[in-house]
């Protein structure tokens, strides 16, 4: 399996007549958000602006309410996200291609800013043209009631999987970019972090496809060939 292989998948589930919605899920640090952004940046790449993104991570609780709930050290967990909310938004996104009336033809999703570790209301606009949205997070495979009705918004969803060691190392790096000492960030990759990840490696044989180190690892990627456009516009509308 080949980047240009995931690119020609992604784009065959548009059909003329519907949006489609790919999840991308995986442990943290495996590379989503990574992959998410390849596919959307190469086939888009043409000029079009027919995909968008919308991450999970736009509905992380606000710390303050993790707080209030007592869970502000456990942040990252599936109870810290407000996933009703993120399965609404995905349904209003399918609805939006049905017909619904928006206005200027605009969804906003919220998303999360990594400085401040906190989610952002309004900050990623889906136009009604987008035919393709591809989500990324955690727990869009977890086999939780209010996570499923996600799981049913979803064309496919693709696990992201990397060596572990790389895993831990990515995450750690991440977390000391973003503000935390070296032990710190260390405590929180092999604590919380870490029982996280085993909830979300125990969902990747749901997923469609597994997408591994071959890709999640590599630092190139090629460029998209017209072909790569949605089926049945050149325009992606």
């Amino acid at each position: 399996m080949t980047f240009d292989d995931l690119l020609e998948r992604a784009a065959s589930l548009v059909r003329p007549d519907r949006r489609a919605i790919l999840g991308v899920a995986g442990s943290p640090g495996a590379g989503k958000t990574t992959l998410a952004e390849r596919l959307v940046g190469e086939l888009n790449g043409d000029g079009g602006h027919w995909v968008a993104q919308v991450p999970m991570d736009g509905f992380h609780l606000a710390d303050v309410e993790l707080e209030r709930l007592g869970r502000r050290d456990r942040k990252g967990a599936p109870d810290t996200f407000d996933a009703a909310g993120y399965a609404a938004l995905l349904r209003r996104l399918r609805e939006q291609d049905e017909g619904e009336d928006e206005g200027d033809g605009i969804v906003y999703a919220p998303g999360f800013e990594r400085t401040l570790e906190q989610p952002i209301a309004g900050a990623v606009p889906v136009p009604r043209t987008a035919r393709l949205i591809i989500t990324e997070g955690n727990y869009l495979l977890l086999r939780d009631a209010v996570w499923e009705r996600v799981r049913a918004q979803l064309d496919e969803v693709w696990f992201c999987e990397l060596d572990e060691s790389e895993r831990v190392s990515r995450l750690v790096a991440r977390h000391e970019e973003f503000g935390k000492d070296h032990e710190t960030a260390v405590a929180w990759v092999l604590g919380t972090d870490r029982r996280n990840a085993d909830l979300v490696a125990a969902t990747r044989t749901r997923a469609d496809l597994v997408v591994g180190p071959a890709v999640t690892a590599s630092g190139s990627m090629p460029r998209v060939p017209p072909a790569h456009r949605p089926p049945g516009s050149r325009s992606a509308r």
